[in-house]
Formats: structure tokens, C-alpha cells, sequence
């Protein structure tokens, strides 16, 4: 990147989005100033810490090792020099509700033979599948996600026509694309649960988001020591060895353009004047409650015709004794999971046959637990602004902690000694976040690539955005990747 020094850059957010730009921006020469509003860095990667447990309250997948790798040796650092990673075997189990129970693994050979034993030449799917994943993974990674094409302009250039076959992806569904490898629902179940994590259904989601996939089966799932916090920890620490100052506890309640550069100012009545302003917080809030009227982008309509990810129905439990057979990462999925996604994304209301996600990292590690003690939560996917009272938060925890019973074989109700839960409204209070979504966008057709929001604000000069509302998406490294185009496009643009 080139210099911008003596620049005075504010960042409005400390989600990896935000950590990942003040870096850059940083090392460039940039006078850097983030601020979070809550009291802690990381945005919803934040740690619950009660009890001697210790939560990652958001993200708890490692995923997509080559671009933490990439994302540390552009700054001569390594991963390992911040945190280590343990590579989780199986990468997750699922118990379908109908008995069955499968552990996904990293050997080819041996998922081989497990796909073949549901559906007669799966196997040989399997290896097609996987090829074409991992294809279609290396030509978008190099092509449209480490490339910021977020404008039009971007995608009419020479590597883009050449990309073209992965590009026509974008026009399927990924129900439509693994139906043509596999008719088992448990297999098509298997090769598009990851669509949980990018915010969308088999129906809406586009059929070029089968390389995660590659990311599943071959560049495998991993644990940071000590959680996702550790893996913030290392960008704070790299953040400070470039001289990023840190401020948390300050909510931004205003920003506005004036003559020379912008006013910030913090729900404390702080107030900041720097050169240019980057934003990781939620994009349709900042726009709404924090800019004037004249200098938003978007207006009331475009936000509310948006589709957000789903948000989710949390609990966070320290338990008595073990809580075998659940792996690290465990899915309960019902047969026909149609219906769950339908009441997200169709008619939203609490779903009556949920699939759902238990993490256990003390599986893992056996620091995030008591000694005797294990550490796990709960996840199920909702349709964000759902109502979420006491009530039916209530009813909900015993309905999930009954099926947890029923369909792993756990029976966790008379052994909790901590519990919290998270939903809806939280999002929205925690992380000013948008109709209580868990993620940002989702990744529907029309909301991929450049029909996402722009990481540049086109109605105020020197006003960027960068995170899981904008390209390349949601994701800690999609985030991450988003704070690398972000920061570049304010370099460019300060030249």
C-alpha cells in the first residue's frame, strides 16, 4: 500500500472489519484512532467471562487458514506468533433427528465411503463435487474476493471475463447446484449447512458458495488456543506494535462532514475532527442514526427492502461433568430442514423443528472451563426481528434443551450451574444491529458482489464502510479481507 502519513483516520467500529483497516491504514502512515462502543475490542466476536468460564459469544469457527495467513504476513507476521491452532478432529458431528449420527473428518477416504453408504455413486460425486469446489474456491478467491471489484467498472476487465464460467454461478441456486451431485437430503444437508454462516437458504443463496465446501473438506476446521478472542488479541497487539490507539466504551452518536474533514462525536460528548472516517458498524444504522439526512447514501426503502441474515436464539451454559458424545462442533439437523429456513427467510416466526449448532470448546481446551466442568452454547438460527420476550424465551429454552435430550442423547437440565442467554434484541441493543441480525446481509443473488453497499460512500467524500454489510461479505475472513479493500480504496483516493 502507499503512505498516507500524517492522515487522521477515526474508525468507528472494532469488529475484525475494523480491526483488520486501522492495521493497514496504519502501517501506511496513517494517524489511527478506533473506537468500539462496548467495553470490550473484537465487535460480535466479544467473550462472556463468568464463573471461571470463558464464552466467544459470536464466531467460533476457524475457517479459511490461508487468509489469516496472508492477512499476518503482509505485516512480516505469522499466525503463530499471536495465538496457535489445534486442528479439530472430526471437524464437526451431526446428529440427524432421525437417529442417525455422522462425523464429518478431514479424510477424503473415509467420507468417501460414508457417502457412498447413503446414496450408490455418491462417492465419485463426492470427488466431483470437491474438484469443482475447490476450483471455483481458488478462481473467486483470486479473482472477486482479494480483488475489490465493488463497482461496476470493476468487473468489465480482462481477468473477469476469463473468471466468466464461475461467474455464471452466481445464476443458480445452491439447491438447484447440489442437486446435481446428490439426492440424498442427508448429503445435500451436508454440502450446504455453511450456508447458516453466510445468512442464507439453499434456495437464495448463489450456487459459487460451493467452494466453501473445499474450505470444509480440504482446507479443514481449526481452534484457535483460547478461542476466536485470542485471534482479536493478536490484531489488537499487531494494531498497537503500528500505533493504533484503542478506545473503547465510546459509542459515536454523530458524524458529519464539515469544510475540513468530519466531526465524531461519542454519546460522552467527546468530539474528534479527522481527515477521513471508516465505519464497522452496522451499515443501515450508521446511515439511519448516525449521518445527516443529506449525506446518506441509501434512504428508509432500500434498507427495509434488504434481506438480513437470520439472527439467533443463544445459550450460553457452564455444565457439570462431560457432555459426551457432543463433538467440539456439533449440528442437530430434522430430516427436512426446509421448513426452519422458511420460517427465517418465508414467514419468520420461532421455528417449530429447529436445526441447531452446539459448540463445546472445552472438548478442545480445558482452559474456557472449571475443572470438572464443561463449556458449550447453543445456536439456533431465527428470522431477525422476531419478537423476543421473556416468554418465549423461556418456552424456547425448554423446547431446545428437551431436544438436545432427545436427539444426542445429552441431557444438560439438571447440571447447569451458569447460563445466559442472547437473541434478537440483544443483537440490536449490543451491536446496534440492524432488525437484530447475527451476521450483516445475507448472501442472496441480489446481494453479491457489487450489489452489495459500497465500501465508499458515495454521497460524502472520505467516508468508507467496511464489514459483513459490504464486500466481499460476511465472515471473520471475509472481514477481514473487507478491511484490506477498505483501507486500500481510502489510500487510493487520499492520492
Amino acid at each position: 500500500m502507499s503512505e498516507v502519513s500524517g492522515e487522521e483516520v477515526v474508525v468507528v467500529g472494532g469488529g475484525f472489519g475494523g480491526l483488520s483497516a486501522a492495521c493497514y491504514l496504519a502501517d501506511a502512515g496513517a494517524d489511527v484512532r478506533l473506537l468500539e462502543k462496548n467495553e470490550q475490542l473484537g465487535g460480535r466476536a466479544s467473550r462472556l467471562e463468568a464463573d471461571g468460564f470463558t464464552f466467544d459469544m459470536g464466531p467460533s469457527w476457524y475457517l479459511m487458514p490461508d487468509v489469516f495467513e496472508r492477512f499476518f504476513a503482509y505485516f512480516g507476521k505469522e499466525p503463530s506468533d499471536y495465538y496457535d491452532l489445534t486442528r479439530l478432529d472430526p471437524h464437526y458431528r451431526i446428529f440427524f433427528k432421525d437417529g442417525d449420527r455422522l462425523d464429518v473428518t478431514g479424510n477424503d477416504d473415509e467420507m468417501r465411503e460414508k457417502f457412498e453408504a447413503y446414496e450408490p455413486g455418491a462417492a465419485e460425486a463426492f470427488d466431483e463435487y470437491l474438484a469443482t469446489s475447490e476450483r471455483h474456491y481458488e478462481t473467486a478467491m483470486n479473482k472477486f474476493v482479494y480483488e475489490d471489484r465493488s463497482t461496476l467498472r470493476d468487473w468489465v476487465d480482462l481477468d473477469v471475463m476469463t473468471a466468466a464460467p464461475i461467474g455464471l454461478q452466481l445464476l443458480g441456486s445452491m439447491q438447484g447446484h447440489v442437486e446435481d451431485y446428490f439426492e440424498h437430503p442427508k448429503l445435500q444437508q451436508i454440502m450446504q449447512y455453511t450456508l447458516v454462516f453466510l445468512g442464507g437458504s439453499p434456495k437464495n443463496t448463489p450456487a459459487l458458495y460451493n467452494m466453501m465446501s473445499h474450505v470444509d473438506f480440504n482446507l479443514g476446521v481449526y481452534y484457535p488456543d483460547g478461542g476466536i478472542g485470542a485471534v482479536v488479541d493478536g490484531l489488537v497487539e499487531l494494531g498497537e506494535s503500528l500505533g493504533v490507539t484503542y478506545e473503547t466504551d465510546s459509542e459515536v452518536r454523530e458524524i458529519a462532514r464539515r469544510k475540513d474533514g468530519f466531526l465524531v462525536e461519542t454519546v460522552h460528548g467527546d468530539t474528534l475532527h479527522p481527515d477521513e472516517v471508516l465505519v464497522n458498524a452496522d451499515y443501515a444504522h450508521t446511515e439511519r442514526e448516525l449521518l445527516p439526512d443529506h449525506e446518506r447514501q441509501y434512504d428508509d426503502d432500500y434498507w427495509d427492502e434488504r434481506t438480513y441474515a437470520p439472527s439467533a436464539f443463544l445459550m450460553y451454559m457452564g455444565v457439570e461433568g462431560d457432555v459426551d458424545p457432543l463433538a467440539h462442533h456439533t449440528l442437530v439437523l430434522p430430516t427436512d430442514w426446509e421448513p426452519h429456513f422458511d420460517d427465517i427467510f418465508e414467514d419468520p416466526e420461532w421455528p417449530d423443528e429447529p436445526a441447531y449448532y452446539l459448540c463445546v470448546p472445552s472438548e478442545t481446551d480445558s482452559s474456557v472451563a472449571p475443572e470438572g466442568h464443561s463449556n458449550l452454547f447453543v445456536l439456533v438460527p431465527i428470522a431477525p426481528g422476531l419478537h423476543d420476550g421473556e416468554a418465549i424465551r423461556e418456552e424456547y429454552r425448554e423446547k431446545i434443551l428437551a431436544d438436545i435430550a432427545q436427539n444426542t442423547g445429552v441431557d444438560l437440565r439438571d447440571r447447569i450451574v451458569y447460563e445466559k442467554q442472547f437473541a434478537v434484541s440483544d443483537f440490536g441493543e449490543r451491536y446496534n444491529a440492524t432488525e437484530g441480525t447475527a451476521l450483516g446481509l445475507a448472501h442472496t443473488l441480489r446481494q453479491t458482489a457489487l450489489l452489495r453497499p459500497n465500501n465508499r460512500s458515495s454521497a460524502v467524500d472520505g467516508l468508507y464502510f467496511t464489514g459483513s454489510f459490504t464486500t466481499p461479505g460476511i465472515g471473520v475472513p471475509m472481514c477481514l479481507i473487507s478491511g484490506e479493500h477498505t483501507a486500500q480504496r481510502l489510500i487510493d483516493n487520499h492520492e
